[in-house]
């Protein structure tokens, strides 16, 4: 098999010392759809260590293969190459993680009609595999059904202010109706369902290229080139940002605690950065002398982005641990290893 980088590596040891004793999924059979994405990578790898048998379900759209080509000569690991929508199995699963879906607004702009079917046909699709075998499923959520909050931090139950027919909503949408299937499932069927509405997380294996961008990638990548660093906006907009281990404890937790069935949790850092704030933190880490260039605003781009964590921490006994700057140093590390390999 192939070798991990480094950071990856080390950064997995520290979720298993967080995890340390947990047998939740030892033997058990857990489907990851978007397993070779950004987070569901980090899924399959954390899966795979604690004994799981993990089968990866992606079709390429925009998960990499690179992500889990390590683990393809692994005995308890199978790749499998299909679009969610088109799912049909037999096989037996005691978890499933629905996270297929484009998640860079970018790309999910460019590809909206198939965003959508990755949330509502897919959605459909797992939910009929989770109800035939019983299975805990996780549907990976996010802050963007929340649109552009009134209401900061931001909890669980507040219900949103999203543009219904707005650039975003392909997405923002998508995940709203995935939402309420996976609730109309749980109280029609009695299916065990979680549901993690996730804030803006970054880290290794994000990708930077193109339309698949986001901004902690995009600017690492402006700023390791000498390229300008590129704002949209006047950046004093809000995100908070949690590193990719941290969300994938949490998301673990999630799919696997007892006492989660049928919630609704926010996973991400309370902390509040500016985008500016993030731009001259990236520029100060990587010694880069990158301008910082203010493009126009994104239509419907919240202005502010903070989950209220209580409930994450009060289910599940879980809180962010790694810092923004330690947690960007770490992704500037891997990211530039990358760029020059």
């Amino acid at each position: 098999m192939k070798r991990l980088d480094p950071v990856l590596e080390e950064d997995t040891k520290r979720m298993l010392v967080d995890l340390e004793g947990d047998s939740a999924v030892e033997g058990r059979s857990v489907l990851v759809t978007g397993g070779a994405g950004f987070l569901g990578s980090w899924l399959c790898d954390l899966l795979l260590k604690l004994g799981a048998q993990v089968t990866c379900l992606d079709n390429f759209s925009s998960g990499r293969l690179d992500n889990v080509s390590h683990l393809l000569g692994h005995e308890r690991f199978r790749l499998v190459k299909q679009d969610v929508t088109r799912f049909e199995r037999n096989d037996k699963y005691d978890f499933i993680v629905h996270a297929a879906s484009r998640a860079s607004p970018e790309d999910y702009q460019i590809h909206p009609i198939e965003t959508m079917l990755a949330n509502s046909l897919g959605s459909l699709k797992v939910l009929e595999v989770a109800r035939r075998c019983d299975s805990k499923i996780l549907y990976t959520s996010t802050s963007e059904v929340y649109g552009d909050a009134k209401v900061i931090p931001t909890p669980e139950d507040y219900w949103g202010n999203v543009n219904p027919i707005g650039p975003r909503s392909c997405y923002d949408e998508a995940k709203r109706f995935g939402e309420a299937l996976f609730m109309s499932y749980y109280r029609k069927y009695g299916v065990d369902v979680r549901i993690a509405r996730i804030f803006n997380t970054y880290g290794p294996r994000l990708r930077e290229d193109s339309a698949y961008g986001r901004a902690v990638s995009r600017f690492i990548s402006q700023a390791l080139r000498g390229d300008d660093i590129t704002v949209y906006g006047d950046g004093e907009q809000t995100r908070s940002f949690c590193y990719v281990t941290d969300m994938t404890v949490g998301l673990y937790l999630m799919l696997t605690r007892e006492g989660v069935k049928g919630q609704v949790v926010n996973l991400g850092n309370p902390r509040e950065t500016t985008i500016n704030e993030l731009a001259e933190l990236i520029k100060r880490i990587t010694n880069s002398r990158s301008r910082i260039v203010h493009l126009p605003p994104v239509p419907d781009d919240p202005r502010r982005r903070c989950p209220d964590i209580s409930r994450a921490t009060e289910l599940l006994g879980w809180r962010p641990r790694v810092s923004l700057e330690d947690g960007l140093r770490r992704t500037v590390e891997w990211l530039k290893r990358k760029i020059e390999s």
